[in-house]
């Protein structure tokens, strides 16, 4: 095929798999208007092509947010064609995109925390205590360390260290970092591998830490599924993350450390959470004050 979108995402060994997957998507998407438009080929599109196919996404009413990240995916797919002699010049240059929306992650409420963390929901009771051992483990993991839904799947037994209250975890781009447990996390954890893990875990989970009914390593599926039986309120895995990066900032944390701690590449990622927290001392102050 000219365009070769599968050999350039072939080239994105770094990314994890559902960048790829959203890059795949955006590139088909832009070469299938580009054939309706009658051109074959990378050489052949020009930066009023990319304007017009970014006004074009805007008319058939995608956010800001969805156009930012398409053109992103333009920008890496052009230069990579640029280097692979399909195209004599990179059309992205001096592309300008809509910036995406500044929208605040969700944080969730100490209720909803209590809820999640401390009061199972009714539905919950006659779960065999295996299963409530793992989710208690997997949600305090979540929480008390702030690591992505990949990065807990992907932990394995020897990388928890329960005696020092650390858990080693690779990232994305495969870099590795060490987080602390917390003590609820550690004693879940104690709960789930001394006495439930063995009679969940099947021959083809390996040395995974966390496993699912069929007993294969946990899936990022699997902890949506986890959430949705636990929470009171319909809850993605990654507000957990939002909520530990947004309290520790209320605590007073450092921002270098809350950085580490979450495995951001660039401060810039984690200074959102900034955003967050003062929105949240806002409201605060809007509910409490007697002059607000």
């Amino acid at each position: 095929m000219p365009w070769r979108t599968e050999e350039f995402l072939g080239t994105l060994t770094g990314a994890a798999p559902r960048t790829r997957e959203a890059y795949g998507r955006d590139l088909r998407g832009f070469t299938g208007w580009c054939e309706a438009e009658g051109l074959d080929g990378p050489a052949t599109v020009t930066r009023t092509t990319l304007r017009r196919y970014l006004a074009h996404l805007a008319a058939e009413g995608y956010a800001r947010r969805s156009i930012a990240r398409k053109a992103s995916a333009l920008r890496r797919y052009f230069r990579w064609a640029l280097r692979q002699g399909l195209a004599a010049t990179d059309p992205t240059v001096g592309l300008s995109a809509p910036s995406a929306e500044g929208r605040l992650p969700r944080v969730l409420r100490q209720d909803e925390l209590n809820a999640l963390l401390e009061v199972p929901p009714a539905r919950t009771e006659d779960d065999p205590p295996e299963r409530r051992a793992r989710d208690d483990a997997v949600l305090e993991v979540l929480y008390g360390s702030g690591l992505r839904v990949s990065e807990l799947c992907g932990l394995d037994l020897h990388d928890v260290d329960l005696a020092q209250g650390r858990a080693t975890v690779w990232g994305k781009g495969g870099k590795q970092r060490v987080v602390p447990l917390s003590e609820p996390a550690v004693a879940a954890l104690r709960r789930w591998i001394d006495d439930a893990r063995a009679r969940m875990v099947g021959p083809d989970a390996g040395k995974a830490l966390f496993v699912n009914l069929a007993g294969r390593r946990l899936g990022p599926r699997d902890v949506r599924r986890i959430l949705d039986r636990r929470a009171p309120a319909p809850t993605h895995p990654h507000a957990l993350r939002h909520t530990f990066a947004t309290h520790l900032l209320d605590g007073g944390a450092d921002l270098r450390a809350v950085q580490e701690l979450l495995g951001h590449a660039d401060l810039a990622t984690t200074q959102r959470y900034t955003h967050v927290s003062r929105e949240r001392l806002r409201q605060v102050y809007d509910t409490t004050h007697p002059r607000a």
